[in-house]
């Protein structure tokens, strides 16, 4: 890869979890009865719905991660914190017209197994005796191989979960140190073996590629552990170093940290090996076996992707339970309040816990399902008699630097037009997202908002 082209493109932006993105969402957030009827609206397009709950507590500060999470050791925090989630799930009940469908279900942290499995299980029967299970369902959650016991996996699994993603991140335990992330490559080969041993179907390793100190002997041995234990999915992730958000991110140098050339080229020795061991590059920073959902999602043109990444599964409604937890209704985001005490405070008053928000205009709508094409498919098409739309033109308008560097090309069709990203823009996705973004345009950040592209 050009180092110029590296060096040109190398700018801080979204990573498009979402649009807008959540720094350009609007000041004041809607109001409990706008929300409410954004709800209601998407259940009246489909019954079925996804769940995302997020669990915050860990025992131990990972200094890299990004992560809303509460640091503790006190486990006394478990029940509160689940009596709140029911409340919080009794409060959606109540405004839904009808019994839901529940299509996806994810645990995420936070530390989920940071929860003993009874208290799990005292969650999720009060939300699943609720709700009728779709036939094409996916339930999944996220486990640190230092806390997850062969209990957690029996009652998740007898609760209808067949996905897990293990945190493995490196191998090295000097980079583990430098991280301060505590687990042993026997918890990780004990943790996958048992999970397949009670009939998981779908095991996802994370990695992180730029940690501090990596190098590319690291992700040789990563990659050799994924050949040797076959997990279904990866998610393959670029470091972002956000020490303004994160001060934990100050605990190393970042001298340390690969940067630039040094940091992508890790990424594409681990795409190389990755694929020659059989594995398909899906959307940014994700792989998977041919055999796998996220794969057949791909080749069908069905993948989505969303605050909990990419997903077989599109819902029009997502509600996501929890401190800082985003749900969806596409035409609007709502986020809880952050703080685990604000949160359960209006939870128990009988409140929605809105923190901020955003309702989609007509332009974000038709931007956000161009930014989406290209996070899922890697190319968008308009058709010009019912995508005349001033912002999505402007925006195509500023990828002409794209195309003559080669990372996009724009294809006339029969009914409009098609914008595809090239082989060698995948590494530059971010960069062609940003160029469509309407909001960032209008108002670029001043100071540090995003994480570098590389």
């Amino acid at each position: 890869m050009s180092v110029n082209l590296l060096d040109k493109y190398n700018v801080p932006a979204p990573r498009y979890t979402s649009y807008p993105t959540v720094p350009y969402w609007q000041k004041e957030p809607p109001d409990e009865r706008t929300w409410i009827a954004a709800v209601q609206e998407a259940f009246e397009h489909s019954k079925e719905l996804s769940l995302y709950i997020h669990l915050p507590f860990c025992e131990r500060l990972c200094t890299y991660c990004g992560c809303n999470k509460r640091i503790t050791r006190n486990h006394a925090v478990e029940g509160p914190y689940v009596d709140a989630l029911l409340q919080e799930w009794e409060l959606y009940l109540r405004i839904l017209p009808a019994k839901p469908v529940v299509r996806e279900i994810h645990l995420g942290g936070g530390t989920p197994t940071f929860f003993a499995p009874a208290q799990l299980q005292r969650l999720l029967r009060g939300i699943l005796d609720t709700v009728s299970v779709s036939d094409r369902y996916e339930f999944g959650f996220e486990a640190h191989p230092n806390s997850t016991t062969a209990e957690h996996l029996h009652v998740l699994y007898d609760l209808g979960f067949r996905r897990l993603s293990i945190g493995v991140q490196d191998l090295d335990p000097d980079i583990l140190a430098l991280i301060n992330r505590v687990q042993t490559t026997e918890q990780l080969a004990q943790l996958t073996n048992l999970a397949r041993q009670i009939g998981y179907t779908s095991i996802n390793y994370d990695l992180i590629f730029g940690l501090p100190r990596q190098q590319p002997h690291h992700i040789r041995r990563n990659v050799e552990w994924v050949r040797t234990w076959r997990p279904e999915r990866l998610a393959f992730y670029s470091y972002a170093h956000v020490p303004w958000i994160k001060p934990s991110q100050r605990a190393y140098s970042e001298d340390d940290l690969p940067k630039g050339k040094a940091k992508r080229a890790l990424y594409e020795l681990g795409r190389q090996l990755l694929e020659e061991a059989g594995y398909a590059e899906i959307g940014m920073d994700h792989f998977a076996l041919p055999t796998d959902s996220l794969y057949r999602a791909m080749e069908r043109g069905t993948l989505h992707r969303n605050f909990m990444g990419y997903t077989p599964i599109y819902t029009s409604l997502t509600i996501g339970l929890g401190t800082s937890a985003i749900s969806d209704t596409w035409t609007a985001f709502m986020q809880n309040e952050k703080r685990v005490e604000d949160w359960q405070r209006r939870v128990r008053a009988g409140r929605f816990a809105i923190m901020r928000g955003h309702l989609l205009s007509w332009d974000d709508l038709v931007l956000r399902r161009h930014i989406l094409n290209l996070m899922c498919h890697m190319e968008t098409s308009w058709h010009d008699r019912t995508d005349q739309n001033v912002a999505l033109f402007a925006g195509l308008a500023r990828v002409e630097e794209l195309i003559s560097d080669g990372l996009v090309r724009i294809e006339e069709t029969s009914t409009g037009g098609r914008l595809v990203v090239t082989p060698k823009g995948r590494p530059f996705l971010r960069n062609v997202c940003l160029a469509l973004d309407a909001h960032y345009w209008r108002h670029q950040p001043q100071g540090q908002l995003f994480s570098q592209v590389i």
